[in-house]
C-alpha cells in the first residue's frame, strides 16, 4: 500500500524531531492491529528488517485467550515466535498520534523463510496471485459504519457497555446539522487519515442515532484491506482522544440499525475494467456475470468470512437495510448483492452481506475465491431479483455462526482456494466462539425467565 513515508524520509523526520515512535503492527484473526512501539532510531537500525511476536496471536479469541485445538500453534508446541516482516510500502505518518508512524507487517515463520498460511494478509495475497496468473487484479472499497457515543471508552467499560448514550438523539442519516455537532471527531478522523496518505472521500450520518459512515477511495485489494484496518484503529484512537467511544459491532443494540461493511469490487486487466462490456446487459461483461454467479453459488460457504462473530447474525433482520437473501439486483438495497454503476466503466458488484466487524483480508479473499470459481467453472448467472427481497423467494443467508461454520467446513471450493489448514483454522475459531457463547447466561434469559420460569 502506498504509504506517505520512505525510510529516508523517516530518517529525516527523526533528525528533525518530528517522529520518534514507529508502531510495527500485524493483523490478527479479528482484524485488529497487534504489535510493538519502537523508538524510531531502533526501528531504523533493526526493526526495518524484522521483529518477532508470539505465534499465539493467530490462535487467540477476542479476549486474548489461547484457544486449544489449533494445528499452527499450541501449548504442546511451546508457543514459539513468528517473524514480523515490515512491508515498507505501508510506512506512514499517523498525524493524530504525536510523533508517530506506523508500518504493517507480514507474518513469517521464525526464520523468515515463508509466510504463515493462516495469517489474514497471506490469505488475501494467495487469492491475488491466483488473479495475477490470469492477468487480472482486483479493486475493492469497503464502506464502514460505526456508532459514536457521548461516553468515553473508560466510562462505557465502567457501565458494562449498557445504557450508553449515542452521540445523536435521533436518526441522523444524511443530516448535516446533527453531524455538525460531531465534527470534533469526524473532522479529525477525515484529516488525520488524509494526512496518513489514506484517500478519504467523505463521512456522513447513517441510518440511526449516533451512527456514522466513512468512505475511502477504492484501490488494489491489499491496499484496500490495509486501509480498512488502519481506518478502524484510527477511528477508535481519535474517538478516545476526544473523550468518546466508538464501536464497530455488527449489532450493538436490538433496537438500533446494524453496522454494515458493504464491499464494492471489480476486476481489471491493467487499466481496463474487466467487468465492463458496453454491449452486455447493464454493461456487465461475461466475466462479471460469471464472477457474480460464483459468489451467489457459494454464498453460504463464504458467509463465515463476512459475518465472523455470534453478534454478526443479529444484524440480518428484514426491513433494516441489512440483507437476508443472497440474491442479486440493480440499485436495490434489499438484495445481498447489488450492481452499481450499470452501463458505465464503473460497473461493479456491491456485496451487502458483511458487517462492520468483518476482517477485510478474509472477506476480500473469500469474495475473490468464490468469484474465481464462477469464472473458472463457467457458472451461469441466475435471473435478476426484482422487488422486495425480504418477502420474496431466494437463497437465505445463514442465520447463525454455527450454520455458517458448517457451510465453510464442507466447502470444496474454499478448501481448494484457501487450503485445508486455513479453512480448518477459521472453522475452529468459529466453533470455539460458538461454544463460548452457548455456555454463557445472557441478560435476555434472566430478564425473560427469572420470575416467569
Amino acid at each position: 500500500m502506498p504509504g506517505n513515508l520512505t525510510v529516508e524520509q523517516l530518517e529525516e523526520a527523526l533528525a528533525a524531531g518530528e517522529i520518534d515512535t514507529v508502531v510495527m503492527a500485524q493483523v490478527d484473526m479479528q482484524g485488529r492491529l497487534m504489535g510493538k512501539r519502537f523508538h524510531a532510531r531502533h526501528f531504523l537500525d533493526s526493526g526495518v528488517h524484522e521483529t518477532h511476536s508470539c505465534n499465539y496471536l493467530l490462535t487467540v479469541d477476542a479476549e486474548m485467550e489461547p484457544v486449544p485445538g489449533y494445528k499452527s500453534a499450541s501449548w504442546s508446541q511451546g508457543y514459539g515466535d513468528y517473524m514480523m516482516k515490515p512491508d515498507l510500502s505501508t510506512l506512514r505518518r499517523t498525524p493524530w498520534m504525536a510523533g508517530t508512524a506506523v508500518v504493517l507487517c507480514d507474518i513469517l515463520d521464525h526464520h523468515g523463510h515463508h509466510e504463515i498460511p493462516v495469517s489474514p494478509r497471506a490469505i488475501l495475497k494467495r487469492q491475488m496471485r491466483r488473479l495475477a496468473e490470469k492477468g487480472l487484479t482486483a479493486k475493492f472499497a469497503s464502506e464502514l459504519e460505526f456508532y459514536l457515543f457521548q461516553e468515553s471508552f473508560e466510562e462505557a467499560h465502567a457501565k458494562g457497555y449498557r445504557d450508553l448514550n449515542p452521540i445523536a438523539p435521533y436518526n441522523e442519516d444524511y443530516h448535516v446539522f446533527q453531524t455538525s455537532k460531531e465534527e470534533n471527531v469526524m473532522r479529525a478522523l477525515r484529516n488525520g487519515l488524509y494526512g496518513a496518505g489514506i484517500a478519504v472521500e467523505n463521512t456522513k450520518g447513517e441510518a440511526w442515532a449516533g451512527q456514522e459512515e466513512i468512505n475511502v477511495r477504492y484501490s488494489d485489494a491489499l491496499e484496500a484491506a490495509d486501509t480498512h484496518v488502519l481506518v478502524k484503529n484510527a477511528t477508535k484512537e481519535i474517538a478516545w482522544q476526544q473523550g468518546r467511544a466508538a464501536t464497530f459491532m455488527a449489532k450493538y443494540d436490538y433496537a438500533a440499525a446494524g453496522s454494515s461493511c458493504h464491499l464494492h469490487q471489480s476486476l481489471w486487466r491493467g487499466d481496463t475494467p474487466a467487468f465492463f462490456d458496453p454491449a452486455g446487459e447493464y454493461g456487465m461483461s461475461a466475466m462479471m456475470r460469471a464472477y457474480l454467479a460464483g459468489q451467489l453459488a457459494h454464498a453460504d460457504e463464504i458467509t463465515l468470512f463476512l459475518a465472523p462473530n455470534i453478534n454478526s447474525y443479529k444484524r440480518f433482520q428484514a426491513q433494516t437495510f441489512a440483507p437476508t437473501k443472497a440474491v442479486w439486483s440493480r440499485d436495490n438495497r434489499t438484495a445481498g448483492y447489488r450492481i452499481c454503476g450499470e452501463g458505465t466503466k464503473a460497473v461493479r458488484v456491491e456485496c451487502r452481506v458483511g458487517g462492520a466487524d468483518l476482517n477485510p483480508y478474509l472477506a476480500f479473499a473469500a469474495q475473490i475465491a468464490a468469484g474465481l470459481a464462477g469464472i473458472e467453472r463457467g457458472y451461469a448467472l441466475e435471473p435478476e431479483f426484482e422487488g422486495d427481497a425480504y418477502s420474496g423467494d431466494g437463497r437465505v443467508i445463514p442465520g447463525t455462526l454455527r450454520d455458517a461454520a458448517a457451510a465453510a467446513d464442507r466447502s470444496e471450493m474454499l478448501r481448494a482456494a484457501f487450503g485445508d489448514d486455513v479453512v480448518d483454522h477459521y472453522v475452529h475459531a468459529a466453533r470455539w466462539e460458538q461454544s463460548e457463547y452457548d455456555r454463557r447466561v445472557t441478560d435476555w434469559e434472566i430478564n425473560r425467565g427469572f420470575e416467569r420460569s
